[in-house]
């Protein structure tokens, strides 16, 4: 009476399994979170309950539990969940479903023979919410939500040994506002954060899915182009300064407009380091702007 007690009240799930993967227990807490009642699954396959956990993983699992009396473990990290429950009650999560870390043992009766295996399930929700959001502080910009310049060096570096290893075509398109600074000077820095903002939008959505888009600093941007070449680059690059050019942003009354210059370049087999990529992608972006702005230039 005891112990049953304590089964129903504390605050994780724990369920207690057969051999044959039927539902000897099913406390509380699996109860309200599944809104399964103890009535209707208790001697029922769990299966027939949860058939996402009908895998091969799941049932060596437990094989080995009764076999040899071994624990296993679910990770959140590894898994997500064990049980899909949905969540309730978190608010700005992108989780749709509760988050997990389970623990799978054995249970032995008074001659030490496994006839049951248990499965704690604990909520760790709140726990990875907060961990995504730290690493989201660590890799995105404050301002525009894009990747910050942190990220870049992580990314490029990546990209770079990836083309150093198997010689795959990797370019970077870098780009930055014509004439900022007016638009600061006439309009207001907060006007001048509307537009970088605006800006950064309207190109993440022309930005395809395998490409990066990054802060670079100020009004200066880079987009790493994985699996592309030097003329694709410069089909996405064009379509990026016309959209820009074309685009209108309203704000207090007023029409803005604005342009872009872009510098463009592949990765070639004689760059040593990430920093050769970005110094002659940088070049190439000084001499956009030399030619008049509003331009885009490939080396």
């Amino acid at each position: 009476m005891i112990f049953s007690q304590i089964f129903d009240n504390i605050n994780i799930g724990l369920v207690v399994l057969d051999r044959e993967m039927k539902v000897y227990k099913w406390n509380r807490w699996m109860e309200m979170n599944s809104g399964i009642s103890t009535e209707d699954i208790t001697d029922k396959s769990i299966f027939d309950f949860f058939p996402n956990i009908k895998t091969e993983n799941f049932i060596r699992s437990c094989n080995t539990v009764f076999t040899f009396g071994n624990f296993s473990f679910f990770s959140q990290k590894l898994h997500g969940n064990l049980f899909p429950f949905r969540l309730t009650g978190f608010f700005d999560s992108s989780f749709e479903y509760m988050q997990q870390t389970c623990t799978m043992g054995p249970l032995r009766d008074e001659k030490n023979e496994i006839k049951y295996l248990y499965i704690y399930v604990q909520d760790v929700t709140a726990v990875a919410i907060y961990e995504k959001k730290l690493i989201e502080m660590n890799i995105l910009d404050d301002l525009t939500g894009i990747y910050n310049r942190r990220y870049l060096e992580t990314k490029i570096q990546d990209e770079f040994r990836r083309h150093k290893r198997y010689g795959r075509p990797f370019s970077i398109i870098m780009f930055d506002i014509d004439y900022f600074k007016n638009v600061n000077d006439q309009h207001g820095h907060l006007c001048g954060d509307y537009i970088l903002k605006e800006v950064s939008s309207k190109i993440s959505s022309l930005a395809r899915n395998p490409d990066s888009l990054f802060r670079f600093g100020g009004e200066e941007f880079c987009c790493l182009l994985p699996e592309t070449n030097l003329e694709s680059a410069m089909t996405v690059a064009e379509r990026f300064r016309v959209a820009i050019m074309e685009q209108e942003h309203y704000f207090d009354g007023k029409t803005i407009k604005v342009s872009i210059s872009l510098g463009v370049v592949e990765m070639t087999k004689d760059m040593e380091t990430p920093d050769v990529l970005l110094n002659k992608v940088d070049v190439a972006l000084y001499q956009a702007k030399n030619k008049g702005r509003n331009s885009t230039v490939a080396l």
